[in-house]
């Protein structure tokens, strides 16, 4: 099979689809790779790295949707590069369709076949694929928290661990899955005073009993929310709903009870964000603020640490795109259910049952897909 790997262009997204390791690998089973020129450089790969990895650089985009038979990437395809897709050709990347009608119609008028990393599940029910961004994206989120609580950047001015004589900063985790826990653990070790909000009394009880004294714990009721809110100086949204749209956990007149310059960071805005004032943001201007509330909303947080991303990333889809490459998606899917949970379109039609609930689309399922 050739694999093609375009350069990422989504505004400040220095991650690349293929790592030089993940191209060697895969010409070692024997298929052809196709590089973008300059794909790697935000990552720290050159194109020298692919070369010697055996794979081709190509000049343009648009010759490597051209010549490949499968696409990786990171984010997901840009309107300009959804009209390069080609019936029959396989996209392998981060989709997040759910809150995005119109690259949805885009692809389905495509007719390529899209496997979604945030959908990819495994014998455990975890998300392989979305974990490794889920903790950079949790551990980063109290960095930039701090940051924008900073008073030059609108926040209330509070440091996170305090000083003697001084509390710390209080900080409320809505969500106890991969995102919360990681973003706990980084909070509670800058000092903050932290309490983890979760539904799923079982995790509850995991994180107290692994990280009780390390951050508190507590049920994620819509009172008990309001609550720990409004004593909150950093709120992080760590919400998930598997491919579908993130819930809304605090809502705009509810921004009026919190804290004047408080910080919210919405980890799940790729999915459509879990504030109602959430909408996405970048690198390049990552902050706004909303009758007094300062949000931090960027849409590709890993991206600003693209080489520990790329590789935690490139460790994780690896597998799963050699599979695709020496089976074709069809025996791959067939031979790996948990694969076959990142298809989301396929042929003209959605085949994920929550995007298809989230944009009132008839679905196709996955296993009439298969059988083609």
């Amino acid at each position: 099979m050739h694999i093609g790997c375009p350069k990422e262009i989504k505004p400040q997204e220095f991650r690349v689809g293929l790592t030089p390791n993940a191209a060697h690998e895969a010409i070692s089973h024997g298929h052809q790779v196709s590089v973008e020129t300059d794909a790697g450089l935000g990552a720290g790969f050159p194109d020298d790295d692919y070369i010697a990895a055996g794979a081709q650089i190509l000049g343009s985009a648009a010759e490597v949707f051209a010549a490949a038979d499968m696409i990786v990437k990171v984010k997901e395809p840009q309107p300009v590069e959804r009209k390069m897709l080609r019936e029959g050709q396989i996209l392998f990347t981060y989709l997040h369709l759910a809150p995005d009608p119109d690259q949805t119609r885009d692809l389905m008028e495509s007719g390529a076949t899209c496997i979604a990393y945030e959908t990819v599940t495994d014998n455990r029910g975890g998300l392989p694929l979305l974990a490794p961004m889920s903790e950079v994206a949790g551990r980063l989120a109290p960095q930039v928290g701090a940051w924008t609580l900073q008073k030059a950047n609108g926040g209330r001015g509070v440091l996170m661990g305090g000083v003697p004589g001084v509390g710390p900063a209080r900080v409320v985790v809505i969500g106890g899955g991969v995102v919360g826990t990681h973003a706990a653990r980084i909070a509670a070790g800058m000092g903050a005073d932290v309490t983890v909000l979760d539904r799923y009394l079982p995790r509850l009880r995991y994180l107290d009993d692994v990280f009780g004294g390390t951050f508190k714990t507590s049920y994620a009721s819509a009172g008990n929310t309001v609550d720990l809110a409004r004593e909150a100086d950093l709120i992080i949204g760590a919400v998930l709903v598997p491919g579908a749209a993130a819930p809304k956990l605090i809502s705009r007149a509810q921004l009026a009870e919190l804290k004047p310059g408080a910080a919210l960071v919405d980890v799940a805005i790729d999915q459509g964000g879990c504030f109602e004032t959430s909408k996405a943001t970048t690198h390049e201007n990552p902050v706004y603020e909303v009758d007094g509330i300062m949000h931090y909303c960027v849409a590709n947080m890993p991206g600003a640490v693209a080489r520990t991303s790329t590789i935690a990333l490139g460790n994780a889809t690896m597998p799963f795109m050699l599979a695709l490459a020496d089976k074709g998606w069809r025996q791959a899917c067939t031979d790996d259910p948990y694969l076959l949970e990142g298809l989301n379109v396929h042929a003209g039609r959605v085949t994920y049952a929550a995007v298809g609930d989230a944009l009132g689309i008839d679905v196709l399922s996955p296993d009439l897909a298969l059988k083609g």
